[in-house]
């Protein structure tokens, strides 16, 4: 799903995250475009970094000009700074009524998507809701 996002939209990094089944943290799972295998090891407090966020709120969050105008310090989004990405915009994935994934597109340079490729992102996620209902 991944590489299908990326192939669909001029984006540099794809990236899936899912929250633990036991306990709230949230991991980076996936991932397309991506740099380098950090991804694989970064591990996000419920609440904290993007994929933290999306899951507590359950509503899309958008990252512009990374690291200014952020909430927080720049270390707690570390799939930003591993991938060297300017711009993010990720969407929440639900289990059973709950935000539980995160699926992220984004850049290394500061140029947002437009409005029909966030609608590519948000039906992507409702796609992949039906495909994780296994892995809860």
């Amino acid at each position: 799903m991944c590489e299908s996002i990326l192939s669909k939209i001029a984006t540099d990094f794809v990236g899936l995250a899912l929250q633990n089944r036991e306990g709230p943290d949230v991991r980076w799972h996936y991932a397309a475009g991506n740099s380098n295998d950090k991804y694989k090891k970064i591990t996000v407090r419920y609440g904290k970094g993007i994929a933290g966020k999306v899951i507590s709120t359950g509503s899309p969050i958008t990252v512009n000009n990374f690291p200014d105008n952020i909430y927080g310090k720049a270390l707690e989004y570390p799939i930003m700074l591993a991938e060297k990405l300017l711009y993010a915009y990720a969407v929440p994935i639900f289990y059973k009524g709950a935000p539980k994934g995160v699926l992220l597109v984004g850049r290394r340079t500061n140029k947002p998507i437009n409005e029909g490729e966030q609608n590519i992102v948000r039906q992507a996620a409702l796609s992949l809701e039906g495909m994780i209902s296994g892995l809860f």
